[in-house]
């Protein structure tokens, strides 16, 4: 008995369109994985990484989690960059979160959700770093949008303090770091102006970023 048929009906539709495009599609992919950029998102289903990029499968190689966090002891998420920066050589690391992100409300309101307060703890300390610019502002629609922002560019502050990249930049090679937000509620991507390139501009451009992402928020 198969479960599910109705998900491997139309993974037989998908493998047949492609195929009808490219003759050559899978035989290409089974070659060769050569992505030119490591994608760090949220788990949430409505944002798929290949799909709001425009990108082909093997274009982008992703890791996901509940938030788009990035935690120095996550050996899942540094085993993953580890493989991206130094074996597949990729150019741009992109931490992209989304406006409406379930894990940043939670850590926003703070109610108990089980397991998985130990993770949006790290979400939580954002919130209170940010505390009396959350407070100030005039609703909790802004609030939760404000620090779905902030959120992500403490992650890349996070991927850029790793050793990974740290060891990447001091050996010469290129690799620049992005963050970057999608809005479900129209499907565009926003840049959140945190792109590196090296350590030493790591605290400038961080500083820039939270001021300009302030700034948004306090001038509506």
């Amino acid at each position: 008995m198969k479960y599910l048929p109705e998900l491997f009906a139309a993974n037989a539709r998908w493998a047949e369109e492609m195929r009808a495009v490219d003759p050559d599609f899978f035989a290409g992919l089974a070659a060769l994985q050569s992505p030119a950029y490591l994608w760090i998102g949220c788990s949430d289903s409505r944002v798929p990484a290949n799909q709001i990029t425009g990108l082909k499968p093997g274009e982008v190689f992703v890791h996901r989690n509940v938030a788009n966090v990035v935690v120095h002891t996550d050996l899942n998420c540094l085993s993953v960059m580890q493989y991206a920066i130094e074996v597949l050589k990729v150019q741009h690391i992109i931490v992209c979160g989304h406006y409406g992100c379930g894990g940043v409300r939670a850590a926003l309101e703070g109610p108990s959700h089980g397991l998985i307060d130990n993770w949006l703890r790290h979400i939580e300390d954002i919130r209170d770093w940010h505390s009396d610019f959350l407070t100030a502002l005039p609703d909790d629609t802004a609030r939760w949008r404000a620090l779905c922002e902030l959120n992500v560019i403490e992650q890349v502050r996070n991927v850029a303090r790793t050793t990974l990249v740290g060891d990447a930049w001091k050996r010469g090679q290129p690799l620049v770091l992005h963050g970057w937000i999608y809005g479900l509620e129209d499907g565009h991507l926003r840049d959140l102006q945190t792109s590196l390139k090296s350590g030493s501009e790591l605290d400038t451009v961080i500083a820039q970023a939270v001021a300009s992402s302030r700034s948004r928020y306090v001038a509506h």
